[in-house]
C-alpha cells in the first residue's frame, strides 16, 4: 500500500489506516482475542501502518490490545491515540478535561497501556468547553518538547478552533466523521481550512458505521448490545429509508466490479482524507485494503453525488447530546 504525507509536519502514513475501536466492544460485546490479533497483524502485512485507538475504547482495553498484538512490530507502525475524559485509573469516566496537568497524566497512562516510549499522533478526542484550546495546545506542545508525542491532532472541532489551535502549535491532523452519509467537514469549512493550513484530515466511520457496506438491512442485523442501536440513523424507520441509498451505491459498485465498501472508502479518499475503517475479522480486511488503490472516475463521483445527496440521508449521525460535543 502506498504511503502518503499526513499534514505538513513530516508524518507519513499508509493511504488507508485501521480504526481499532470496534474490537473493544463498542459494536457488540463479542470479542475474539485470537482473531483480533491475527487481523491486526494481517493489516500490517497488507501495508496498513496507521493504527487508531483511544484511551476511552474499553476504556484502556483497546490500547492494551494494540500493544499485545503489535508491540513486536512497533517500528513498522504509526500509533495514534486520544485523550479527553478525565478517567480514573479503574476506568470510571469524568468530565472532559483539556488542562495541561490532565494531559500529562493521560499521556503517561496511554504510554503504559501501549507499551511504548512515544505516541506518534496524539489527539484531543473532544474539546473541553471549559478550557481554551490555546491552553490545551500549549500542554500538548510541552509533550512534543518532552519527546512523549511526535505530532498533535484534534478531533471533531470547528474551523475556527483549528485556526486558533494551529497558531499555538502546528496541527498535523484533525479527525472527523466523513462518509457519503456524513459530510460535515466538507460543508462546515473544516476541510477548506485544513487544506489552507497544511493539516491532514483523518476520516473515521468512512463506511457510515457499516451501513454503506450493505450488510445492515434491518435493525435485526445489529446486535442487541451494539451501540449503533442508540443512534438516530439506525432506528428501524431510518434504516428502511436509507436502504434505497445503499442500493444505489451497490449498483455503482457492481458496474465497477467492486464492493459497496470499497466504493465508500474510495469516495472518502477522493475527498483528500485518510480513511480509517475498522473490522473485527480478517475476512473483510483485504477487501477494505484493496480500496486504497482505487481511483474513482469523474463519472463515478458524479453518480455517487446524484445517488446519495446530502439531504437524502435520514437520521442524525449522533444523538443530540453527542452532537453537542462536536464541531466546537
Amino acid at each position: 500500500m502506498k504511503k502518503i504525507g499526513l499534514g505538513g509536519q513530516g508524518l507519513t502514513v499508509s493511504a488507508q489506516g485501521f480504526g481499532a475501536m470496534g474490537m473493544s466492544g463498542v459494536y457488540g460485546a463479542s470479542r475474539d482475542l485470537k482473531e483480533s490479533v491475527a487481523t491486526l497483524n494481517q493489516a500490517v502485512d497488507l501495508g496498513i501502518t496507521f493504527f487508531d485507538t483511544a484511551e476511552s475504547y474499553g476504556p484502556f482495553e483497546n490500547e492494551r490490545l494494540l500493544a499485545h498484538a503489535l508491540g513486536h512490530r512497533r517500528d513498522e507502525i504509526v500509533l495514534a491515540t486520544k485523550f479527553g475524559l478525565d478517567f480514573s485509573d479503574d476506568g470510571r469516566p469524568g468530565p472532559l478535561d483539556g488542562r495541561p496537568e490532565h494531559i500529562r497524566r493521560a499521556v503517561e497512562r496511554s504510554l503504559r497501556h501501549l507499551e511504548t516510549d512515544v505516541i506518534d499522533l496524539y489527539y484531543m478526542h473532544r474539546l473541553d468547553p471549559d478550557t481554551p484550546v490555546e491552553e490545551t495546545m500549549g500542554g500538548m506542545a510541552e509533550l512534543v518538547a518532552a519527546g512523549k508525542i511526535r505530532y498533535v491532532g484534534l478531533s471533531e472541532v470547528s474551523a475556527a478552533t483549528v485556526r486558533r489551535a494551529h497558531r499555538v502549535h502546528p496541527l498535523t491532523a484533525v479527525q472527523s466523521e466523513l462518509s457519503l452519509f456524513s459530510r460535515d467537514p466538507l460543508d462546515n469549512g473544516v476541510k477548506d481550512t485544513l487544506d489552507r493550513l497544511g493539516i491532514g484530515l483523518v476520516a473515521y466511520s468512512p463506511m457510515g458505521r457499516g451501513f454503506l457496506s450493505g450488510a445492515i438491512r434491518s435493525i435485526d442485523d445489529i446486535a442487541p448490545d451494539d451501540s449503533r442501536r442508540s443512534l438516530p440513523r439506525f432506528s428501524p424507520e431510518n434504516i428502511a429509508a436509507n436502504l434505497t441509498l445503499v442500493d444505489h451505491v451497490r449498483t455503482i459498485a457492481e458496474a465497477r466490479g467492486a464492493t459497496s465498501a470499497q466504493i465508500a472508502l474510495a469516495w472518502v479518499a477522493a475527498q483528500g482524507a485518510v480513511p480509517i475503517p475498522g473490522t473485527k475479522r480478517r475476512a473483510f480486511l483485504a477487501e477494505n485494503a484493496a480500496a486504497a488503490g482505487m481511483v474513482l472516475t469523474a463519472d463515478e463521483l458524479a453518480s455517487l453525488e446524484t445517488a446519495v445527496t446530502r439531504d437524502s440521508v435520514q437520521g442524525a449521525r449522533y444523538t443530540d447530546q453527542q452532537l453537542a460535543s462536536t464541531n466546537r
